[in-house]
């Protein structure tokens, strides 16, 4: 099989680090090698987050170069923006629409673009677009998003039902359990 590249992309705090994790063991339970980086950026300060996931027969490096990547996963709308250069050509954005303004918007140094989801789609980017921090509220809690998010790759990629629940039941600690199951199933919902 082909090397596949999935960037995680979003800023810090957002649980870029669990959303890795499951994926890596569902690819790893699908018998495929698979390589993932460790989370680039400012993650304790707000900053960008960027983390890379290779599979295939046999990966050798986690690095994505411009270009390379089949899926970027993003938590925020900017950040997915920011990372376009990376996407290969028919390549696929999963992002949230939330909007977290960086530190020059807060400083009133600069405006958050307007639009992002719509100008990236226009370049004839396929862009999966959803309200991943509500659905989670919905769950039960705000910080399930990124599994919220995973719940529109799960519906979006063809690696089975059993591998993600096994992985949800492996990396999620017993008493976010169903909540994280919760945020993943209205997830898939909104990828349908």
């Amino acid at each position: 099989m082909e090397t596949r590249s999935i960037m995680i992309v979003g800023v810090g705090g957002q649980g870029s680090l669990l959303a890795s994790r499951l994926l890596g063991n569902v690819i790893l339970a699908k018998g495929y090698d698979v390589k993932v980086s460790e989370v680039h950026g400012m993650s304790q300060r707000g900053g960008s987050v960027v983390t890379y996931v290779k599979y295939g027969d046999k990966v050798n490096s986690p690095v994505i170069e411009k270009g390379e990547a089949d899926v970027i996963i993003s938590f925020e709308q900017l950040e997915a923006a920011r990372w376009v250069p990376f996407l290969k050509k028919g390549g696929k954005i999963i992002t949230s629409v939330q909007k977290l303004d960086p530190m020059p918007v807060i400083t009133g140094a600069a405006a958050y673009p307007e639009d992002l989801i719509g100008k990236m789609r226009e370049k004839g980017i396929d862009v999966t677009a959803v309200n991943a921090l509500e659905l989670a509220e919905e769950a039960g809690n705000a910080k399930a998003s990124n599994v919220v998010l995973m719940g529109v790759v799960a519906q979006k990629t063809d690696f089975g039902e059993e591998v993600w629940q096994a992985a949800l039941e492996q990396c999620v600690p017993p008493k976010f359990l169903e909540l994280n199951k919760k945020a993943f199933e209205l997830g898939k919902k909104a990828a349908e």
